[in-house]
């Protein structure tokens, strides 16, 4: 029962982030895939923190998996943020 509740919350709370976060580039004019890299990681995190609820797989493969997307998503945050001449 509490897996499921998890599993809606995020799923629901994960799509409100992504349309807000595509509301907001497109109001910035932030375009480019470089730029996209640091929102896609960390939704990957919660999409496969989603999945491994869903199928049980909560072990060493899906943590590492996180920590290598978090460690990609903190590099990458450096192309995400407008630069002021």
């Amino acid at each position: 029962m509490f897996t499921t509740i998890m599993s809606l919350l995020l799923a629901i709370v994960l799509i409100a982030s992504i349309v807000l976060v595509i509301k907001k580039r497109r109001k910035a004019g932030q375009t480019g895939l470089k730029s996209a890299l640091t929102p896609i990681c960390f939704f990957s995190i919660a999409i496969i923190n989603l999945f491994g609820m869903w199928f049980d797989l909560l072990g060493v493969f899906i943590w590492s998996l996180n920590i290598i997307l978090l460690l990609v998503g903190a590099y990458i945050t450096k192309y995400s943020l407008v630069q002021e001449k």
